[in-house]
């Protein structure tokens, strides 16, 4: 069994943890874009893509403290505080520890804020500094960057490594009420944030997220199962079974990452190589892969439940080719890799087995997105 800890590196040096900042900011702006592409092309809907932009923002927020708190790595600041630990194996995003940790000090940001000079008096301090003692404020810019790390934390709206269900109305159809539940995790096994939407039916007297006692269950439920290991079919069946008057028609669950980078990661496989002969430019020297799994409710059945009383339970459709549904768990999974110009000439002419059937999002500085 291998040691998950010698798949980690630390950005130790201060350069190459602002590119891999810059370089993610880029990433998710591009996301957006994508999203939108897809909308635009009847892929997604207006609300997937309302509820997966706010992710994605939150995700970029959490990129923006944690740049904050690494501003000074491999700067002699006078004390040790570390440095960024990424999962240089199998994703290229940062370890899930990093969030864990970011959510205690959230915790503890007003307390931090308080006991610190403010942001006007640190600038003045780093000025005099360099204007009388002639030297480099290393000291006052890691105070600095603190201080700046715990007001990205204190605005809120972060991607933590839970990030509880929300319930939005759709409409109602007769006496019951369609909801869409999005929830996401930050999945401590593979290091990848993992985004959820759930539409279902419900036929309780109450509106669930009026209701006192159903809504903290359903919330903690699909906590639980938040486990990108988990096929959508085992999640789905076990909400139906264990909420009678809750009936979930379609769950979704997209999968942001790996991100691939010849500068920062040592994924095997085709990418791996693409990424090393396209010789990109800072900036463009990465890919993205993104999959959305997709379950659907094609049928419903009665069972007994008690001595006269009866029960829905749906039936779920899986993938019907070459006998995968069973295995992928989903009625249909959707693979797609985004990347800029220059890798994407290189995967073309390599034309590597495995990815006739991945969608290519091709993205540019302008912010055009063409799609193969």
């Amino acid at each position: 069994m291998t040691d998950p800890a010698k798949d980690h590196a630390g950005l130790t040096d201060t350069f190459a943890s602002r590119r891999y900042f810059r370089k993610f900011e880029t990433i998710i702006r591009h996301l957006t874009r994508v999203a939108a592409a897809m909308q635009a092309e009847g892929r997604l809907s207006k609300s997937d893509v309302k509820v997966l932009t706010s992710y994605l923002m939150r995700l970029n927020f959490t990129f923006r403290a944690l740049s904050m708190k690494y501003l000074m790595a491999g700067r002699d600041t006078g004390r040790f505080f570390g440095s960024l630990a990424m999962d240089k194996r199998d994703s290229g995003f940062p370890v899930a520890a990093e969030l864990m940790t970011m959510a205690n000090d959230a915790q503890q940001a007003e307390r931090h804020l308080a006991n610190m000079a403010s942001e006007a008096q640190l600038k003045d301090d780093m000025v005099r500094t360099i204007i009388s003692d002639r030297t480099v404020p290393a000291k006052l810019q890691f105070a600095l960057s603190q201080r700046l790390y715990y007001q990205e934390l204190l605005k809120g709206q972060l991607f933590w490594v839970q990030n509880d269900p929300v319930c939005e109305w759709l409409e109602n159809i007769g006496e019951r009420r369609r909801f869409l539940l999005h929830w996401a995790a930050y999945d401590s096994q593979v290091n990848l944030p993992v985004i959820y939407l759930m539409e279902l039916e419900d036929s309780g007297k109450v509106a669930l997220p009026k209701d006192e006692r159903r809504w903290p269950e359903v919330q903690a439920h699909l906590m639980a199962q938040a486990l990108a290991g988990l096929k959508l079919v085992t999640i789905a069946k076990g909400f139906d079974e264990d909420f009678d008057n809750l009936h979930p028609k379609r769950l979704r669950r997209y999968h942001v990452g790996p991100m691939y980078s010849s500068a920062y990661t040592e994924q095997s496989g085709p990418l791996h190589r693409v990424l090393e002969e396209a010789e990109a430019p800072e900036g463009q020297d990465w890919a993205l892969a993104w999959t959305l799994e997709e379950l659907e409710s094609e049928e419903v059945r009665e069972e007994r439940a008690g001595w006269f009383g009866t029960v829905e339970r749906e039936i779920f459709a899986l993938d019907p080719f070459g006998g995968r549904g069973a295995d992928t768990g989903a009625t249909r999974t959707q693979r797609a890799i985004i990347l800029p110009q220059r890798p994407f000439q290189v995967l073309a002419e390599l034309d590597p087995p495995g990815f006739a059937d991945v969608q290519k999002f091709v993205v540019s500085d302008a912010g055009q997105v063409l799609r193969y």
